[in-house]
């Protein structure tokens, strides 16, 4: 199963989405990517997924154009204001989805404050994430029944 994680810069949300997943099940093939990529993932997303046990250090951002043609079964865009901030992905898509987070880089404050907003948001990807993995994922995973054996 392919799966695309959008957002904007590709730094923060869709690599920490993009992390979870793909600690959940292995054997899924997990992107990220953004139409406006930053230089690099954003090190506090680094350092916070780090604390979970996920290492997102050797992720790059990357331009959604990569993706445009190819063949995916889930596309989903993580950006909390889609219409204004997110991409709109005209690729080849078996089913779009949007779950959205608040951006915890434009959180402003002390270092503790910044921090605790990348933890909340990080928390809050991963019960996201994990819901629509056995949800969506486990789901059509599952063996089909055919229930007139």
């Amino acid at each position: 199963m392919k799966i695309l994680i959008l957002c904007t810069g590709n730094s923060c949300r869709s690599q920490m989405a993009h992390g979870f997943l793909q600690s959940f099940d292995s054997n899924l093939q997990v992107y990220s990517g953004g139409t406006k990529p930053a230089a690099r993932v954003n090190t506090r997303a680094v350092e916070a997924m780090a604390e979970v046990g996920i290492d997102i250090s050797s992720h790059r951002p990357t331009d959604v154009a990569v993706y445009l043609s190819d063949k995916w079964d889930y596309v989903i865009t993580v950006c909390s204001n889609a219409d204004a901030t997110c991409p709109v992905f005209a690729g080849k898509v078996g089913k779009r989805m949007h779950i959205g987070f608040d951006d915890p880089s434009d959180a402003v404050g002390s270092e503790d404050y910044v921090k605790s907003e990348f933890r909340r948001v990080r928390d809050e990807i991963r019960q996201e994430f994990a819901k629509f993995y056995l949800t969506e994922v486990k789901k059509l995973q599952l063996p089909k029944c055919d229930c007139n054996e």
